[in-house]
């Protein structure tokens, strides 16, 4: 059973940055896709970036053009680098994979105790 553990988070300031990690504690080849999920107090977890195996990107509306997913050669960290910060992004954020990705990022059973980014204005 992989376990993922997220890090990187802290309080910046808007239009600052910061750059989240997920590293696995195996490969993550078995999987079809990584995604970096966020909740804020009082609001569901929402999706807001996901990496294919093939490399394929995708970003929630909300954060496109500022959040870069990516992930290192060995397959084992996922990274989330998030520019331009904003108030409505703080969060805490989570990272997960989906062995299949077919019709929606469908989170497995791998939720870890996410990083907390915290925006000030």
């Amino acid at each position: 059973q992989v376990q993922l553990v997220e890090s990187g988070g802290g309080l910046v300031q808007a239009g600052g940055s910061l750059r989240l990690s997920c590293v696995a504690s195996g490969s993550i080849f078995s999987f079809n896709a990584m995604g970096w999920f966020r909740q804020a107090p009082g609001k569901q977890r929402e999706l807001v970036a996901v990496l294919t195996s093939s490399g394929r990107t995708n970003y929630a509306d909300s954060v496109k053009g500022r959040f870069t997913i990516s992930r290192d050669n060995a397959k084992t960290t996922v990274y989330l680098q998030m520019n331009s910060l904003k108030p409505e992004d703080t969060a805490v954020y989570y990272c997960n994979a989906d062995r299949v990705y077919y019709g929606g990022f469908t989170p497995g059973n791998y939720w870890g105790q996410g990083t907390q980014v915290t925006v000030s204005s």
